[in-house]
């Protein structure tokens, strides 16, 4: 079937961004660059000697302020990631009050390649790779040897100009070599806590979701930990073969770096880096989990080693970091109800969570979930399979029953059923949950491309039903920027997952969508040679439940991806109320009573970072959920209303799934027995479609990404001047 020829239009869905905050957007944008290119020069270039001689003049002139070195470094080091956060929030607000229209993101007439999109590396230690990653890393691996390198020349000179045994001056290039080491790593931990910030506004301004930003994390953590135990082991080799090695590994000194804190430090943070290989992680990922909460050692006694001056260069990124972590806190404190649980024939579960209106996410969001029944401790990530067109008050999750957390999940469930129904008028035990979240892509990305292709394997399905019913509720309302051609390739064990496509009735959501988009599913059964004797039975449920709704207890809006204006308030004031606590401290303590213990300042540097965030940060959550509840009181009618509606519409569309089936019967292929061929699928697209760009977004195993990413590159370096351009996303969560 032939899609349309002309994108859907309406004029009442595109808004236009007055001149006036476009060309304030432009501006911000360019400052944002210039401050970004010179705190990534500054930290590039620091081991030359010409900008370590400006640097020291800079301190000179700086040391007799109220905030000191430390103040200055901060600055240098830790303002300008700050600066540009502040900057971040003016964007997105400005963003959030004109919205652009989405044909001005999407791709243009003249399809082309874009470094993000561009996979360049596929089989290897990193993963799949884009262009403009592979720069990133090329640019770290130049920046780790030319330290290196230049600290290394400096050692020599350093050394030259001393007369000294050659046994001494074994110890003491060691030791330098120990130090250079960690001042690097110290530049790397500058970058390290940026990418874990769920709701950062920094993530959200270069639109790169939480899920993706992981990598980076896990990337910068390999690098800091070897520069960290490079840092270290070349210490205690130092110290053993001068045979001093227990005396110095204890020293705790006043006046210079402590070295049992450092110990301390290291520990933890080999304890998280060993069990956070790949082998480890996935074998006890609890361990995992458990073990990274080290964290909080690893910073605290980090900054008693150093002292305040040297850790304010790595703590903006860290700063950033709390903010976050202690705002997941407060969202996390509310219990949120689970409105409805339906257990699929296919070993899933379907969960319907109660929100907002108010509260916003998009077609690729995702959660972190806990279930106090199950765990206080364990939280688990999960995609979002509803669109936020499905229902203003509800969001939907597919939860795979595989492990053991799954697994009791699906039993609570299964005895909160058998209890409802013998005991329908009595009291019986509820199942509750708390979210984080719902965090993802600052912008529907999905809505970008006029041609899509969609690669799923198993559960990975979940956030393109959610795709794919944000696209169809569109196309009912007639809005622009609509995909013009969907193809879904979904690779699965056995044709009982079948039944995760009855979670969406297309026909019902848009009727006679074929006129308005062309959709196409190929759905491929690894593990079975034939269809199952009763195949059109497998969409039935196997039990489901209603939960009470009308108790109001929703998402928090408490999260940074909600209100731009609150989320920024809460950026700001903490930072603010750490420079005043700083400059009060330095006034009235730190200088009048002569402190100059370097462990007991970084202390209180650290306090003052957690005094702020709780003190200034925990004031904005206290009136910004008084805002959400003033907002939700004055929509509680509506609310109640709505829910009852939405109650009735679950019940119904629980006893219709099974009419889902045939609207997708005439829209879907099943093949048994063989796997895509993801280069016989390719190459019939480029036939069909032609000249255009094709939007690949994949969620499945790292072996399906590969085998997309290589088929995209394949296809990208071999084409002619009338074929597509490929542009590989992934959207798989892995930890």
């Amino acid at each position: 079937m032939d899609a349309p020829t002309q994108p859907l239009l309406s004029p009442a869905y595109v808004k236009k961004t007055p001149i006036f905050l476009s060309f304030t957007k432009w501006v911000l944008k360019i400052v944002m660059w210039v401050i970004f290119i010179f705190w990534a020069t500054l930290i590039f270039l620091f081991p030359a000697e010409p900008v370590n001689e400006l640097f020291e003049k800079w301190l000179q002139l700086s040391s007799g302020t109220v905030f000191g070195i430390t103040g200055c470094i901060f600055l240098v080091f830790s303002g300008p990631i700050l600066i540009i956060a502040f900057l971040a929030i003016v964007y997105l607000v400005i963003s959030d009050s004109g919205e652009e229209e989405l044909q001005e993101k999407r791709t243009s007439n003249c399809p082309r390649f874009r470094l993000w999109t561009f996979p360049v590396l596929v089989d290897g230690p990193f993963g799949v790779v884009s262009a403009a990653e592979f720069i990133g890393i090329l640019l770290f691996i130049v920046f780790i040897i030319w330290a290196v390198c230049s600290y290394t020349l400096k050692n020599f000179s350093l050394l030259a100009e001393f007369q000294l045994p050659s046994k001494l001056e074994c110890y003491l290039m060691l030791e330098l070599s120990g130090l250079r080491f960690g001042l690097i790593g110290l530049f790397c931990l500058a970058f390290l806590f940026l990418p874990i910030a769920r709701g950062s506004v920094l993530l959200r301004l270069v639109d790169i979701p939480f899920e993706h930003a992981t990598k980076y994390h896990v990337w910068l953590g390999h690098l800091t930990m070897l520069l960290f135990t490079l840092h270290g082991l070349f210490y205690v080799i130092a110290w053993a073969m001068d045979g001093r090695l227990l005396q110095e590994i204890l020293e705790w000194k006043e006046i210079g770096v402590a070295n049992l804190a450092g110990v301390i430090s290291l520990i933890a943070g080999l304890l998280m880096w060993v069990t956070s290989l790949s082998p480890v992680r996935k074998q006890y990922f609890e361990l995992f989990f458990y073990t990274h909460q080290l964290y909080v050692v690893f910073v605290v006694f980090l900054a008693l080693h150093v002292g305040d001056f040297i850790f304010s260069m790595a703590a903006g990124g860290i700063f950033l970091f709390m903010l976050d972590r202690f705002l997941r806190f407060c969202q996390s404190r509310r219990t949120v109800d689970i409105i409805s649980a339906t257990y699929l024939p296919c070993g899933t579960l379907e969960l319907v969570l109660s929100k907002p209106g108010n509260l916003r996410y998009n077609a690729l969001s995702f959660i972190f979930l806990q279930v106090k029944e199950l765990s206080w401790l364990q939280w688990h990530p999960f995609s979002v399979s509803s669109s936020p067109l499905d229902g203003k008050y509800h969001l939907s999750i597919l939860i795979k029953v595989l492990g053991e957390w799954t697994e009791k999940l699906r039993g609570n469930i299964s005895n909160f059923c058998k209890e409802k129904q013998e005991l329908p008028f009595q009291p019986h035990s509820k199942i509750t949950a708390s979210v984080e979240g719902p965090y993802g892509h600052e912008s529907p990305y999905h809505l970008m491309y006029e041609n899509l292709v969609l690669v799923a394997g198993g559960i990975g399905i979940s956030p393109f039903l959610a795709i794919l019913s944000d696209i169809l509720h569109s196309a009912r309302e007639n809005k622009t920027c609509l995909p013009r051609n969907i193809l879904i390739i979904w690779a699965i064990k056995k044709s009982n997952e079948l039944s995760l496509l009855s979670t969406v009735d297309m026909e019902s959501i848009c009727p006679s969508f074929s006129d308005k988009v062309n959709i196409e599913i190929q759905i491929y059964v690894t593990r079975e040679s034939e269809p199952p004797l009763e195949e059109g039975k497998i969409n039935k449920t196997v039990n489901s439940s209603v939960f009470p709704v009308l108790s109001g207890r929703g998402l928090s809006v408490l999260v940074g991806t909600g209100n731009n204006i609150w989320s920024g308030i809460y950026v700001i004031l903490p930072v603010l109320g750490f420079v005043l606590f700083m400059d009060l401290l330095n006034i009235y303590y730190i200088n009048p009573f002569g402190i100059n213990s370097w462990w007991y300042k970084g202390l209180l540097f650290v306090l003052c970072m957690v005094a702020s965030v709780v003190i200034f940060g925990g004031a904005v959550v206290g009136f910004w959920h008084l805002w959400e509840r003033r907002i939700s009181e004055s929509e509680e009618l509506e609310d109640n209303q709505m829910k009852i509606g939405m109650v009735q519409h679950i019940n119904g569309s629980m006893e219709d799934k099974e009419s889902s089936q045939e609207s997708l019967a005439g829209t879907s292929t099943i093949q048994y027995g063989c796997r895509p061929d993801f280069k016989e699928i390719f190459g019939s697209i480029s036939e069909r479609w032609g000249h255009v760009d094709v939007g690949v977004i994949v969620c499945g195993p790292p072996t399906l990404q590969a085998s997309v990413a290589k088929e995209c590159r394949s296809q990208n370096i071999r084409r002619r001047c009338h074929d597509p351009i490929f542009h590989f996303n992934s959207h798989s969560f892995d930890l």
